[in-house]
C-alpha cells in the first residue's frame, strides 16, 4: 500500500477529526460509554483545540490518494528531552498495515534531541496497548483518571529512544 507520512495542516482538520471519531468508536466501544466518547471529542477536536494543537504540538498524518487515513500528535520536547504522544489514530480498515508505525518513526525522527515518549493507553486497549508493547514501550505505572463521570482504567508506558 502506497502512503505519504507529512505534517498536519490547517486543512486537515475536518478529516483528522474523523479519523479520530471513527477510530475511537472502533477501540472504545462496549469499554467507554458513547455519550463520553462523543463529550471527549467533541472537546478534543473542535476547531478551536486543533488549531492550538497544530501551534504547540507536532502532528503528522497519513495519506492514501490525498485522502487522510490517520495520524499521530506529539507534544513539544521538554527540558529532560521527553515528549507525549497523546494520540496515534487511524482508521480501522488501515490498522496492522505498518501506517501507525511509520507515524511513530515519523514523530521520533523529526523530534529534536528526544530521549523519552511517553504515551497513556486505555486497560482494555488491547489493540493499543499490543502496538506499543511491540514497538518497546514498557508498562511504567497505572492509575485512574475522572473523565466526565467516567473512571479511566490508565496505563502510562514509555519508550526510550
Amino acid at each position: 500500500m502506497n502512503f505519504i507520512i507529512r505534517k498536519m495542516k490547517k486543512e486537515d482538520i475536518k478529516q483528522v477529526r474523523d479519523v479520530a471519531t471513527k477510530s475511537w468508536h472502533s477501540t472504545y466501544d462496549g469499554i467507554i460509554p458513547h455519550e463520553i466518547q462523543e463529550n471527549f471529542l467533541k472537546v478534543a477536536y473542535s476547531d478551536q483545540m486543533m488549531e492550538r494543537k497544530l501551534h504547540k504540538s507536532f502532528i503528522f498524518v497519513a495519506e492514501v490518494e490525498n485522502k487522510i487515513i490517520g495520524f499521530a500528535n506529539f507534544t513539544l520536547v521538554n527540558e529532560k528531552r521527553q515528549s507525549e504522544l497523546s494520540a496515534i489514530y487511524l482508521y480501522p480498515i488501515y490498522q496492522g498495515k505498518g501506517i501507525g508505525t511509520e507515524l511513530l518513526q515519523k514523530g521520533i525522527n523529526e523530534l529534536e534531541n528526544i530521549k523519552e515518549i511517553y504515551v497513556d493507553v486505555e486497560r482494555e486497549n488491547s489493540i493499543g496497548k499490543s502496538f506499543y508493547k511491540a514497538k518497546g514501550f514498557q508498562v511504567i505505572k497505572e492509575y485512574d483518571d475522572k473523565f466526565n463521570g467516567h473512571i479511566f482504567k490508565t496505563i502510562r508506558m514509555s519508550l526510550t529512544i
